[in-house]
């Protein structure tokens, strides 16, 4: 492992961004890795006009990685639209951890944050995640 992702890993799960609960968001959407018992669940507050997210907040419990991954994930995605979201990918997250090598198990820890994101996305648009999608 890197030193730099272990940095940016370290700092996001010892020092959390955005962590905390919205009251009346837009969208409440929470979900698990059931393999090793990593949970995030996200609160959204979106903009005026339904297109961007305005606030964003998560809660969860799990690996330094899938923690990390939930406050890096939370601060790339303030600001941006629906559909600027929909377009992200697992190497997106990747690279804003410090582009680890993970193995296949612990990448599903570092993409759960993408996974509930995009679940919470798509159910507020009435929309289903794709296969494609859904596997980042």
């Amino acid at each position: 492992m890197s030193d730099i992702y272990y940095e940016i890993i370290l700092e996001h799960y010892k020092f959390p961004r955005n962590y905390g609960k919205i009251e009346n968001a837009d969208i409440k959407v929470k979900d698990s890795n059931p393999l090793c018992g990593d949970e995030i669940e996200y609160y959204i507050k979106l903009d005026s006009e339904k297109k961007r997210i305005e606030q964003i907040k998560f809660i969860g419990k799990g690996c330094a990685i899938s923690q990390a991954s939930a406050s890096i994930l939370s601060e790339l995605v303030k600001g941006k639209t629906l559909d600027e979201i929909k377009k992200l990918k697992k190497e997106n997250i990747l690279e804003e951890m410090g582009n680890p090598y993970l193995g296949p198990s612990r990448i599903k820890c570092a993409t759960l944050s993408l996974k509930v994101l995009k679940l919470g996305i798509y159910a507020f648009l009435g929309q289903k995640l794709s296969s494609e999608e859904g596997s980042l």
